[in-house]
């Protein structure tokens, strides 16, 4: 079972991994979406989000960008991390995960 988090600003992926409003939190078994729970994001401080992620169980994290610095804390949590998915919708995304078919290209952060 893998728990997949998207950051969410206006109803897809935010590009920028600390600055959207909300995280839609994905449970999955094999290639099925099971539930999925939205939750406010904590207000932005460097190294929060991977812990609190972390601490909602979360397995993988999808996002547009991310800083190394998240990066590393997220790895060192045994979170993977898959950077350069395009704006969609977050079960979109999830999807074409699960099917192995998510598409990403280079971390969209540039710090």
């Amino acid at each position: 079972m893998k728990k997949i988090a998207i950051p969410v600003l206006n109803g897809i992926l935010s590009i920028h991994f600390g600055h959207c409003d909300d995280f839609q939190i994905f449970d999955t078994e094999g290639q099925e979406i099971r539930n999925s729970v939205t939750k406010k994001s904590p207000t932005h401080q460097p190294g929060l989000l991977p812990v609190w992620l972390n601490e909602l169980g979360v397995t993988d994290v999808i996002a547009g960008g991310m800083g190394q610095r998240a990066i590393s804390i997220f790895n060192h949590n045994k979170i993977n991390v898959y950077t350069g998915a395009p704006a969609k919708r977050p079960e979109e995304l999830v999807r074409d995960f699960l099917n192995g078919t998510l598409v990403t290209t280079e971390n969209l952060c540039d710090h």
